[in-house]
């Protein structure tokens, strides 16, 4: 099997009432445990790589690394460039062979922003390549995304038909209260279920995209601080929230803080209790390990989309 794009993915995803998984890869291990956990379970994935992780892994280690994934599971797997901000990335990931491409132009003016989209949609339309936009700011900090709760804003449902019909845009990312980084909340966990009511009511049957939708689970925050590290404060979306959203026209998920937070506690616990080993295999083994636990636990228990591969 080759790599997919998302339309049939999202397509089966809105009518079954559940969400697909894209989760950000950096290195081998991420992308072992998020496949191997795909597979065990049967479910559809998108891989998703932000620029910062392309600069770091380099765009052809990443390709091999996914190609691989589709080799050792089988299953339908997209391939998706996380928040590109310019033509000229989401260009090279199209040249490049990735099946999708999200371009962020929410810094922008609303009809800049439905320029850039349209150019990039139109490049990637041609080369048979789906296209993720964006309305309304998200706040937080993750890679090179970095935005302050002042500047953030909440999607305006009544620019969601025109945005979508100008651009041509596959499926559209909104703005409803979830964050980037494991700081997303101070006070009671909000989401602004009516925001997505109304642009579900606007765009019937057309997938919505939620980004910074980590849970960042207490139980790795814990862990973190209890072997040394330091994030008091740190909470994200409950898990209920994602479920409910899944169950609605969000047809895509994004998780990463989750990862790195599984990831960075395992290791952190790993050389607490073995200070003695120096092999990166003894450590990164049962980070791997943990990486496919929270996916799995993802997949099944908040997603919905086991058993739809």
């Amino acid at each position: 099997m080759a790599l997919v794009t998302s339309t049939e993915m999202f397509k089966k995803a809105y009518e079954g009432g559940y969400a697909i998984g894209a989760f950000n890869v950096n290195n081998m291990e991420i992308v072992q445990g998020i496949t191997e956990a795909a597979k065990e379970v049967n479910a559809p994935l998108i891989l998703q790589v932000s620029s910062g992780a392309r600069k770091y892994a380099n765009h052809t280690y990443l390709m091999k690394l996914v190609e691989a994934a589709i080799i050792e599971t089988g299953l339908p797997i997209c391939l998706h460039l996380d928040h590109g901000d310019t033509f000229e990335l989401c260009k090279s990931c199209i040249d490049g062979g990735f099946t999708s491409v999200m371009i962020d132009g929410s810094h922008h003016s609303f009809a800049d922003n439905i320029k850039l989209t349209k150019q990039v949609v139109e490049y990637a339309h041609a080369h048979g390549v789906t296209v993720e936009g964006e309305l309304g700011r998200l706040a937080g900090v993750e890679d090179a995304v970095n935005v302050s709760a002042e500047d953030s804003s909440y999607t305006r449902p009544d620019e969601v038909e025109e945005f979508v019909s100008k651009t041509g845009v596959d499926s559209l990312a909104i703005a409803i209260g979830t964050s980037h980084g494991a700081f997303k909340f101070k006070g009671e966990p909000k989401l602004r279920f009516d925001i997505l009511e109304e642009v579900s009511r606007r765009l019937p049957g057309y997938p919505i995209v939620l980004h910074g939708a980590s849970s960042v689970i207490p139980e790795l925050v814990e862990k973190i601080n209890k072997y040394g590290g330091n994030m008091p404060g740190a909470r994200g979306v409950p898990e209920e929230m994602l479920r409910q959203a899944a169950r609605s026209s969000v047809c895509k998920i994004n998780i990463d803080s989750d990862l790195r937070l599984a990831m960075t506690a395992t290791v952190r616990e790993y050389f607490v209790q073995h200070p003695e080993h120096f092999d990166p295999r003894q450590y990164l083994a049962p980070a791997r390990a943990a990486i496919k636990d929270l996916v799995k636990n993802k997949i099944i228990n908040v997603l919905g989309c086991d058993g739809k591969a």
